[in-house]
């Protein structure tokens, strides 16, 4: 028979293994939440970022999307620079020779931004987010090329799904405008081009830091402190300044508050993606967002009173699953690497 002593641990075993899985279930619960938590965040900021650019330049009519980009590329350098300086993230000193090394691929950046401004004011939300897709296919084609990456018939088949859909897409828009389109093709071509580049220069630009890492927030620094003079090149080069000193926008206390509010989303977005990211891993991260085009593209069709018909709406449906498809078939893809 046990004594009594033994009869006191094994209570206390008991009690120390109930305590243990009471804990567990709680840590799981607060890991469930934070993923939650940052999974709505991302996806609230990324399609508000949108929206918002959509009302500024549609809505208020604003014929300056440089500018618009410009503020809030400025908005962006000025709460990192802040909280850089108040100890709250750390960011690697913007050297020269960082300068030197990342500067081709802020170019694009810049350029990515500035056509993704031109086509949005001129297509529809729900347009927009099909079109995009067109970038997975030259991502795809450049990767296979540059970097000698195959990738499976899974992928290849959401791909030829992505460029039909943007096809019957473009046909059976009621809103159709050749400029527009015109400039999100060379969006997905920049995007596709930026995302690329990207990867090697990476690599060369940790080289030249003092900590031999670049995180998150120094690349959201340095990218957007070296758009702002080539911004306000471009401000000139589209005769943008006429406009300004003539728009009676600027003059209007509420349009300032959304212009600053759009800063602030782009800013966010960069901080929400990296808080689900951390919270969850890359598969889940490219699958909610290819599902976060969804309710992006009905918002956008809703709240803009988008004239739409069903061969219209119905391509759209087909272009967002085939991207979702294309999210699981990459997921698929790497597991399987």
């Amino acid at each position: 028979m046990k004594n009594v002593g033994e009869n006191e641990a094994d209570v206390e075993s008991g009690r120390f293994d109930k305590d243990r899985e009471r804990s567990s279930k709680t840590s799981r619960i607060k890991v469930n939440n934070q993923a939650l938590l940052s999974g709505l965040a991302y996806c609230l900021s990324s399609c508000s970022m949108i929206l918002v650019n959509k009302y500024v330049l549609s809505s208020y009519d604003f014929n300056a999307g440089i500018s618009l980009m410009l503020y809030q590329n400025f908005v962006s350098v000025l709460i990192v620079s802040s909280l850089s300086i108040l100890g709250v993230i750390s960011t690697e000193p913007l050297t020269w020779r960082l300068i030197k090394v990342w500067l081709p691929v802020n170019v694009i950046f810049v350029g990515m931004l500035v056509t993704s401004m031109f086509s949005l004011r001129y297509i529809n939300v729900a347009m927009v987010t099909v079109l995009k897709n067109f970038t997975n296919v030259i991502t795809a084609v450049g990767e296979m090329y540059l970097f000698n990456k195959h990738h499976d018939n899974r992928v290849w088949a959401s791909l030829f799904l992505m460029i039909i859909s943007a096809i019957s897409g473009g046909i059976t828009d009621l809103s159709f405008n050749a400029v527009g389109y015109t400039w999100q093709i060379i969006n997905c071509f920049l995007t596709a081009s930026y995302s690329l580049t990207l990867r090697r220069v990476m690599d060369t630009a940790k080289q030249v830091t003092k900590s031999g890492n670049l995180n998150e927030f120094s690349m959201v620094l340095l990218n957007n402190t070296l758009s702002l003079p080539l911004g306000l090149l471009l401000i000139y080069v589209f005769n943008e300044v006429d406009y300004l000193y003539s728009t009676p926008l600027l003059r209007m206390p509420t349009f300032w508050v959304v212009m600053t509010f759009s800063g602030f989303l782009g800013l966010a977005i960069s901080f929400t993606s990296m808080w689900f990211l951390h919270q969850t891993g890359a598969t889940t991260y490219s699958l909610v967002g290819s599902l976060n085009k969804i309710p992006l593209s009905v918002a956008g069709i809703v709240l803009f009173h988008v004239p739409t018909s069903l061969e219209n709406s119905a391509s759209i449906l087909f272009g967002l699953i085939a991207g979702v498809f294309f999210a699981r078939a990459k997921i698929k893809e790497r597991t399987q690497s």
